[in-house]
């Protein structure tokens, strides 16, 4: 994707991150979350300082006001610079920040998405930050015939839920709102 391209940019860039929309499951109609994907290609770069939508409004579509906010963001800091190397955190979306203090507090999830241990399902490491954060595909709980809830890829489902919160990430989910442990806001 285009991301992949701003490792090459120069010292002192700024990129935005517009991010995509992709559907939570089709059970949930038109329901949408934003995706920066690549995002930890600005993480890996203290060179550069990344800008991201704000991550609740993408799904309402891109906004004229809020792209020119962003470019003059970004304008400023190249005219008048900024610290670096920058924080590799601080170039992440609220959900890659989220996800990296989801996988410090949550060892367990940390090992499963990266260790490529036997026995350990595919799909738990291929996948993208943004699916784990909106429970989707292997991390969407589900509710068993003997009433237990869990999901496909094990992980401390309440943790990051209140990191959800923290971060102010809203998750929009009709098909199993009712069986949510903790608020979903809608």
């Amino acid at each position: 994707t285009g991301a992949m391209y701003q490792t090459f940019l120069p010292d002192g860039s700024v990129v935005i991150n517009v991010g995509g929309l992709i559907p939570l499951a089709a059970e949930d109609q038109n329901i949408t979350y934003t995706a920066f994907m690549e995002q930890y290609m600005a993480s890996g770069a203290p060179y550069l300082k990344a800008l991201y939508y704000p991550i609740n409004d993408r799904p309402k579509g891109i906004k004229r006001q809020e792209l020119v906010k962003l470019i003059r963001k970004a304008a400023k800091l190249i005219m008048n610079g900024f610290s670096m190397p920058v924080n590799p955190r601080d170039n992440l979306a609220p959900d890659g920040q989220l996800f990296v203090e989801l996988c410090e507090k949550d060892k367990a999830l940390c090992e499963l998405v990266t260790a490529r241990a036997p026995g350990t399902s595919f799909l738990c490491y291929h996948s993208w930050v943004e699916e784990v954060i909106h429970e989707r595909g292997p991390w969407r709980e589900v509710i068993e015939s003997d009433g237990k809830r869990k999901s496909h890829c094990p992980f401390n489902l309440t943790l990051m839920r209140e990191l959800r919160d923290k971060y102010g990430i809203i998750h929009h989910e009709k098909s199993v709102r009712e069986s949510k442990t903790s608020v979903s806001k809608m």
